[in-house]
């Protein structure tokens, strides 16, 4: 599949100057549906250099602007050296030899991280790739909270198990940076956990990681500059509405700016740079913001979307999605089943519900929603868990 990615990038270098952005951009975006792309950076680098090849003279001074697009801070080290750093078209352009600079920099001194273009250095949401989907702590049927983590191939339709984590937790915050899988908070099953661990995926091992200024479960986490967020939450008293952000270059939360109302099981979600809070409650009401709680929520592509929950009355199928360019929300099929509690994950260009409460049982159960049919579909069940899961996408990429 990624030669044929290739062959249409190869397509490219017949499109001039002026129709590269528009051209290029649908060519990429076809390709990225597909999930054609595992080794995205160097298919599309070496692209940018055969487009550059087949008019130097014309296209030449476009290498600058095109390397800056590929975000090179965000490629291995051992790309960047052995075949970045060695091209001649790289090697004799001034402002290319800056940017290879700053990637290598980004690496050697990380402390140095959030001085550099956020632009450059924000991983590129990994909706639309093949990307490999956690699910982390929750419940089992029991009700009691698990320490049991397993991961979901969406191309296999297959789910495995993974090194547990050295602490129970359900209700867990999750945030993917770096390739790295974060669980934060939490609930033991006697105490809301502030404690923070954090995942290798290629070691199969946790390591500890410092803890949040706050213990807290039923919080939202997300991911926004390379920063983890956590908003609200539970701290066992009260709904809270403190925010803390964690720096992965210096292991540190600081408190940041509180919301403007506590809440704990909101949907928590980045759309369009910025970090959008859904629903919710306070421990005395429901908020009206899509009126739900413990629901879903995610982005994909250019809309975001909320599915499941609870309304004060009942436990939800319903799925809404949020339209910035209408700015208003519209129904979507509903889901299959009932989900309060439910984890929702955007992977293969793909939306993927995770576990739940359907208001009798937990849910080990799954389903997917494909934007391009407008239907939800049964995938692989989980083999380890029975709801309450937090859920994060590792995406798969091989440089």
């Amino acid at each position: 599949m990624v030669e044929d990615g290739a062959e249409e990038l190869e397509d490219l270098v017949h499109f001039s100057v002026s129709e590269l952005p528009s051209r290029g951009y649908g060519v990429m975006e076809e390709i990225r549906r597909q999930g054609k792309l595992c080794d995205v950076t160097l298919k599309v680098f070496e692209a940018a250099l055969a487009w550059v090849r087949y008019d130097r003279e014309q296209r030449g001074p476009c290498l600058p602007e095109l390397l800056s697009n590929i975000r090179l801070p965000l490629c291995r080290p051992q790309f960047l050296s052995d075949r970045v750093q060695q091209e001649d078209l790289v090697r004799c352009c001034h402002k290319c030899r800056d940017l290879v600079d700053e990637a290598k920099d980004y690496h050697l001194m990380p402390e140095r991280r959030p001085h550099l273009p956020a632009f450059r250095t924000r991983p590129r949401c990994c909706t639309s790739i093949a990307g490999l989907i956690y699910a982390v702590g929750g419940l089992n049927s029991a009700g009691d909270s698990l320490n049991v983590v397993e991961v979901f191939d969406p191309l296999a339709n297959r789910w495995e198990k993974c090194h547990p984590m050295t602490t129970a937790r359900s209700r867990v915050g999750v945030a993917v940076v770096n390739g790295l899988l974060y669980a934060i908070g939490g609930y033991d099953g006697q105490l809301r956990l502030s404690t923070v661990e954090v995942y290798n995926p290629e070691t199969d091992t946790w390591a500890r990681a410092a803890s949040m200024n706050s213990k807290r479960s039923a919080m939202g986490t997300v991911v926004l500059d390379g920063q983890i967020y956590v908003c609200g939450g539970y701290d066992g008293n009260s709904s809270l509405n403190s925010v803390e952000t964690y720096s992965p270059e210096t292991d540190k939360w600081t408190v940041v700016t509180p919301m403007s109302s506590s809440r704990s099981a909101a949907g928590v979600t980045v759309f369009e740079g910025r970090i959008y809070v859904s629903g919710g409650h306070d421990g005395l009401q429901i908020f009206n913001s899509v009126k739900r709680c413990r629901h879903g929520a995610a982005s994909l592509g250019s809309k975001m979307f909320v599915c499941g929950g609870y309304d004060g009355s009942g436990f939800l199928s319903s799925a809404e999605v949020y339209s910035a360019a209408a700015d208003q929300w519209c129904l979507l099929v509903p889901m299959l089943t009932r989900r309060s509690r439910v984890s929702l994950v955007a992977s293969c260009g793909r939306l993927y519900a995770v576990g739940g409460y359907d208001g009798q049982s937990n849910l080990s159960s799954v389903e997917m929603f494909d934007p391009e049919t407008g239907c939800w579909a049964f995938t692989a069940p989980m083999a380890c868990h029975e709801g309450g899961v937090g859920v994060g996408c590792i995406p798969v990429l091989a440089v």
